[in-house]
């Protein structure tokens, strides 16, 4: 897939938002992923899975993972389209990424973690620490989109479908902010 027809889809699907927006991480920045929206159609969400699975074909691959909520329907898609089952990992009342509902990972399991957007990589961190606390061995990481563009190490492999740096501000420093421009803050995960 080109980044061109990456790029077409983000914008048919409206993904890339405009604006001042606070980050999960804490950061600032003036545009905004907004991934979920590539899953409100699943055309998308199986040419872009997809692109994400063949980068991970050949990996041994046999559970996916991601965190809730925003890695849920990519861990499902790209599992589907690797023919292995998938599984989420979610917060716990004080906020650790844990497994519940019966997941599982198997000791020395071959285990795929992926996200839709990477930032910082907070996230995948944590999914990945559970992995490795449950016994299972991380093959790689996968996204749908590096907003570092490749800057982030995880200590395992990691390809994103779209490689692409957008620039953000620690709060404090944020030139929005001392614009005055109001910030939104538009994930669905709070904020410590």
């Amino acid at each position: 897939m080109t980044r061109e027809r990456v790029l077409e889809i983000l914008q048919e699907a409206g993904v890339l938002l405009e604006g001042h927006f606070l980050l999960t991480s804490g950061r600032h920045s003036n545009k905004y992923m907004q991934c979920a929206k590539i899953f409100q159609n699943a055309k998308y969400s199986e040419e872009l899975c997809g692109e994400l699975a063949k980068l991970y074909k050949d990996s041994g691959v046999e559970v996916v993972i991601g965190p809730a909520i925003g890695a849920i329907l990519i861990s499902y898609e790209v599992a589907r389209q690797l023919g292995t089952p998938n599984i989420f990992a979610e917060r716990d009342a004080d906020g650790k990424m844990t497994l519940r509902r019966s997941f599982e990972i198997k000791p020395g399991q071959k285990v795929l973690v992926v996200e839709d957007v990477v930032t910082t990589g907070g996230s995948v961190r944590e999914v990945i620490e559970l992995v490795k606390e449950n016994g299972g061995e991380v093959v790689g990481v996968g996204s749908i989109v590096d907003r570092t563009a490749g800057k982030v190490d995880f200590g395992v492999p990691y390809k994103a479908v779209l490689p692409i740096e957008i620039e953000s501000y620690e709060a404090d420093s944020c030139p929005l902010c001392k614009a005055g421009q109001p910030v939104v803050k538009p994930g669905s995960r709070k904020i410590k």
